[in-house]
């Protein structure tokens, strides 16, 4: 492996549950409903196209922006006070920037969120790229995110690793034509069984050894 790509929510920062919570308030503002179990299910992409595959064209394109961008200025106000790292991730960054391997962030989140992630805990100077829901015009699970920010460190996709912590990342992974390890903030194990891309599933980044994750030996 040459390059190593990363979600940011549920992978960097293990905050997933806030953006459920989130979801269920601003679903429940317009009348619908939804358990944390069909959040989980269904609400995962670009926010914008989450709303128009749950509501069809009950809003208008500038209702669905609004929408989103209320759902996530709510999620910033409840996350501000827990903001911080998935555990041994900033050590494992250091070690991979010392070695001289080059890094990106592929997220669905927006760029509002990803500045409020990286700019408060000092992240922004490990990446090379840094693609997020604006910068691609089809999300997740569409292979597009991914392939921008292997193209952001000039290197094949096929030759990135992929850190994420979701079914759909997992899935956009391997559109990609990349292998991936998975983050166990969010989901279980067997939820992936369907894929024989992942190369390990690890509940935080205390244990990685980048040697071996270089050679694919994880």
């Amino acid at each position: 492996m040459e390059g190593l790509i990363f979600d940011m929510d549920g992978t960097m920062v293990d905050n997933m549950m806030v953006h459920h919570h989130a979801w269920q308030r601003k679903l429940a503002s317009i009348g619908v409903s939804m358990s944390l179990a069909e959040v989980k299910e269904k609400v995962h992409g670009v926010n914008e196209e989450i709303l128009e595959r749950l509501f069809g064209d009950r809003f208008t394109p500038a209702e669905r922006t609004q929408l989103a961008y209320e759902k996530e200025a709510e999620y910033r106000v409840i996350f501000a006070d827990r903001l911080q790292l998935v555990p041994g991730l900033r050590d494992f960054l250091n070690q991979a920037k010392e070695n001289g391997i080059p890094m990106a962030i592929g997220t669905a989140a927006p760029p509002e969120n990803v500045d409020f992630v990286l700019n408060n805990l000092g992240l922004r100077h490990y990446f090379e790229g840094i693609i997020h829901a604006r910068n691609v015009s089809q999300g997740k699970p569409h292979p597009e995110t991914f392939l921008k920010a292997a193209d952001s460190m000039n290197i094949p996709a096929e030759k990135c690793l992929v850190f994420e912590d979701s079914v759909a990342g997992a899935r956009t992974a391997f559109n990609a034509g990349c292998k991936a390890i998975i983050v166990t903030t969010t989901h279980y194990k067997q939820e992936f069984a369907e894929f024989e891309h992942i190369l390990k599933f690890i509940p935080n980044f205390l244990e990685l050894n980048l040697p071996d994750i270089l050679s694919s030996n994880c």
